[in-house]
């Protein structure tokens, strides 16, 4: 298939425009339109994992974390993201990240953090704010389920746990057809009033193209009017970290022999017990540290990320356990989770994991 079929998919559920403003990701290395027969799934790209992709016969990578995050200004193979650049456009390989945009995902990198600790009850910690926006439009009594229909397909009234959520008031609607004009209703020169219902919806800003060209096609009227309203609500579907609950409360030690182990860490450093049971659990996956203010206003008992610096662990102040586990190690169940989403929608298509542990941090025991 085309590498857009792939990467337009991967977009629709984490779309670009959620990535934070100093990352890279997206398509960095291949042509939209590319022939692909396989692809490889890993958390970093190395040399080492292009050299794989290419014993492989795989014609994309599909990387967490971006091997370029600023502009390269030379190719001489001096450090190892101008090699590996190097090597993915000499083989024809495409590479492909997709990092902060699927940490801000309820169904992304948290998510799956979450999964592995058996937490229940998530939700994302703290929510993105000014990605929803609000339509109104006016719509003939007649035609107003129609036109709800196509907008909530395009993706219009999501709220939460909610779909096809909608307001709808009745009015009445006046115009004046000119000589140029082919009016759904009304006559040519005469005002005509139409009892129309005024429906708003809300939606996330990256499909309003797309909810806009739905209403077109599906309103009965020639010039449709609608109206556009940017909204600070957060968006709870859409944030950094997440927040759960332990299916049963537990010590501190005994949960964190259990995260060592099921988060396959060589070592936890982690602030003093505070003495209680462990209950609440925020994550972040990667460097988490902005969000400890958020984890204690959530009432968490103990914050699971990763690259803390000494001095951070004293923000702790005996209020919460934070616990760093590593980098790659909170990480890098994200390649298993993007296995599954490409097998599960391109059921005929080659993809496997990456063999590489690409974990540059080693740990002498």
């Amino acid at each position: 298939m085309k590498l857009s079929q792939l990467t337009d998919y991967l977009e629709s559920l984490a779309p670009l425009t959620y990535q934070e403003d100093y990352d890279n990701c997206g398509l960095i290395v291949g042509r939209p339109d590319q022939e692909i027969l396989q692809a490889l799934v890993s958390l970093d790209c190395t040399e080492a994992v292009v050299d794989e992709a290419i014993a492989n016969n795989c014609q994309v990578i599909i990387s967490h974390h971006p091997i370029v995050f600023k502009g390269l200004k030379k190719f001489n193979s001096k450090t190892y993201v101008e090699r590996v650049v190097e090597k993915a456009i000499r083989n024809n390989i495409a590479l492909y990240a997709i990092h902060t945009n699927l940490d801000s995902m309820q169904t992304g990198v948290n998510a799956k953090i979450c999964e592995t600790l058996g937490l229940v009850n998530t939700r994302i910690l703290s929510p993105k704010q000014n990605t929803l926006k609000k339509l109104a439009t006016y719509v003939p009594v007649a035609q107003a389920e129609q036109v709800r229909n196509a907008m909530f397909h395009a993706g219009a009234g999501n709220i939460g746990n909610y779909s096809e959520a909608s307001f709808n008031a009745e009015g009445t609607g006046t115009f004046k057809a000119n000589e140029h004009a082919d009016p759904y209703v009304g006559e040519i020169g005469v005002r005509h009033s139409e009892p129309e219902i005024r429906v708003e919806v809300i939606y996330p800003a990256n499909l309003e193209s797309k909810i806009l060209m739905a209403l077109v096609l599906a309103h009965p009227y020639e010039e449709v009017a609608y109206d556009l309203y940017n909204i600070t609500n957060p968006n709870q579907q859409v944030g950094s970290g997440m927040i759960g609950e332990l299916e049963y409360p537990t010590t501190e030690e005994a949960f964190l022999f259990d995260v060592k182990e099921k988060m396959k860490a060589h070592v936890i450093r982690h602030t003093a017990f505070t003495g209680k049971n462990i209950k609440k659990v925020a994550v972040c996956g990667g460097a988490g540290g902005f969000l400890l203010k958020n984890a204690i206003a959530a009432g968490a008992d103990i914050f699971i990320t990763a690259d803390y610096k000494y001095h951070e662990f004293f923000d702790a102040e005996g209020k919460i356990v934070i616990a760093d586990i590593g980098h790659f190690e909170s990480e890098q169940f994200t390649q298993q989770l993007l296995y599954e989403i490409i097998r599960k929608k391109f059921t005929t298509f080659a993809v496997r994991l990456t063999e590489i542990n690409t974990n540059p941090v080693k740990y002498f025991i």
